[in-house]
């Protein structure tokens, strides 16, 4: 294999071991201009896309012990290394996907571990993302203290109107 060829079986290899999880996009007409859209889509939930050679990338995969499905792999493809939050990066290439005609569509995506095609990738893509599972964590852990909170709240007020009801009625006794 040519040295140039060596490198960029490196570099993908990299991207690919070195991801929590990846994406495996199929994309036609896809100018330059939309590749950056994409790109830029996918930077800001903390991914990286990379068009690579088919050969190249099953090539890759198999070094880091990943199998491919060769055949699921038809025209041309580009990986989308997700970043620390998965969801988030695969909802922005849905999404994308969706809004720009199906220019880009997933082929097959890997998450821990697991190979998934492309409909188990879109139902990933409607897991909550890493913000929103935090927000419903806290919320889980407030809630108990909130309702403990109103009780005893209650408690107070009902104490306070029973004093003031005993000091009203206190008042009427003595006027009569």
């Amino acid at each position: 294999m040519r040295p140039e060829k060596e490198l960029l079986l490196e570099e993908i290899e990299g991207k690919i071991s070195g991801a929590q999880a990846f994406v495996i996009t199929r994309y036609q007409e896809f100018g330059a201009n939309l590749a950056t859209a994409f790109r830029r889509e996918i930077r800001k939930t903390g991914g990286e896309f990379e068009v690579v050679p088919k050969r190249l990338l099953l090539k890759a995969a198999e070094r880091i012990g990943v199998s491919l499905p060769a055949d699921e792999l038809s025209g041309h493809i580009g990986v989308v290394a997700c970043g620390t939050d998965a969801v988030s990066t695969t909802k922005a290439v849905i999404q994308f996907g969706k809004d720009n005609g199906e220019a880009i569509k997933v082929a097959l995506g890997r998450f821990d571990g697991v190979i998934y095609g492309p409909r188990e990738v879109e139902e990933i893509s409607k897991l909550p993302d890493l913000g929103q599972m935090r927000a419903q964590l806290l919320g889980l852990f407030e809630a108990p203290m909130a309702e403990l909170l109103s009780v005893m709240e209650a408690l107070l007020s009902s104490v306070i109107y029973c004093l003031e009801n005993k000091s009203q009625q206190g008042s009427e006794i003595e006027v009569s």
